[in-house]
């Protein structure tokens, strides 16, 4: 005798299908929501800066390499045309630059230019560290400036200026009549030739002990053409010594040379304003009567045009 089959009731089969359509339905909602989610925590993590790690930790990403221990990051130059700094006095680090008829100005900053917080100007031996070649000279009140802060452009070669030598030969002439016969024994320098000569100085004496007696290339007075070491014939053991000034003719030099332009130009304890330490036979010649006026105020080049 034959079994019979029994047949699937219609009901019991469509209670199924149902409830596999609402397991798929459920898992897709879930597919989706994880999705999102996942959608907008990758966009946290490019908001915050954040990358993450294999380990599935985030860990944040910079902008800049980080700097060494010890390092101090220098403060960027003012690169605004329409804001133009003053004169005065200024501890920032800017440079400023000669306008095209030389007639550039020096000073404080303005407040848009200033350091930020917490930023700190690095020096070495007075210059300034990191400090970007100079692409033009700089001028003060029409004064030509070359010092630790404000180098000149190593393409600055006008040479010997033929005014300054014309007054170096009026004075010299006038210390003849006085019993003194004075030579000025090194004048203008090229940036080529202050490179070498600093060069060997460091190699001599170490970079500290040159800083304070010579300068860099690019910072040196010499390369003005503006600038003589002035000593006695007959006394060449003296030059570059400050036993000249000890001279009478050394004497008479520093009490003198205003009249014909010139200035001593780093005078006895003002290492901390010029940067150099005193040589009484380093004199600069500036034009018309400001010579008289600085040795009358009886400051420095830097004081009495407000600068550093």
């Amino acid at each position: 005798m034959k079994s019979k089959k029994k047949k699937s009731s219609p009901i019991v089969t469509g209670a199924i299908i149902s409830l596999l359509l609402i397991i798929a339905i459920i898992g897709s909602v879930i597919y989706k929501y994880d999705v999102a989610n996942r959608d907008v925590t990758n966009e946290n993590d490019a908001v915050t800066g954040q990358e993450p790690t294999n380990d599935g930790e985030q860990v944040p990403s910079n902008d800049k390499d980080d700097l060494n221990v010890g390092e101090i990051e220098q403060p960027q130059a003012n690169t605004n045309e329409d804001e133009k700094p003053k004169e005065g006095n200024s501890d920032s680090p800017d440079i400023p630059t000669a306008s095209a008829n030389g007639n550039g100005t020096a000073g404080s900053k303005s407040e848009t230019d200033a350091p930020k917080e917490n930023e700190v100007v690095k020096k070495e031996n007075g210059y300034i560290v990191g400090q970007q070649p100079a692409k033009e000279p700089t001028y003060v009140d029409n004064i030509l400036i070359a010092n630790k802060k404000y180098p000149l452009p190593a393409t600055f070669n006008k040479g010997e200026s033929p005014e300054a030598r014309a007054a170096l030969e009026e004075m010299i002439g006038e210390a003849g009549k006085q019993g003194y016969t004075l030579v000025a024994f090194s004048g203008f320098r090229s940036y080529e030739y202050q490179t070498d000569l600093y060069n060997r100085y460091v190699n001599r004496d170490g970079k500290d002990a040159a800083d304070r007696y010579s300068a860099r290339p690019g910072y040196s007075e010499h390369q003005t053409g503006l600038s003589f070491d002035i000593g006695e014939k007959g006394k060449e053991n003296l030059w570059l010594t400050n036993g000249f000034g000890e001279t009478s003719a050394g004497k008479w030099l520093a009490t003198n040379a205003h009249k014909y332009g010139f200035i001593l130009r780093y005078p006895e304890g003002k290492e901390d304003i010029t940067g150099y330490m005193y040589e009484s036979w380093h004199f600069r010649y500036l034009e018309g009567d400001t010579a008289t006026k600085v040795y009358n105020a009886g400051v420095t080049l830097e004081e009495y045009l407000g600068i550093e």
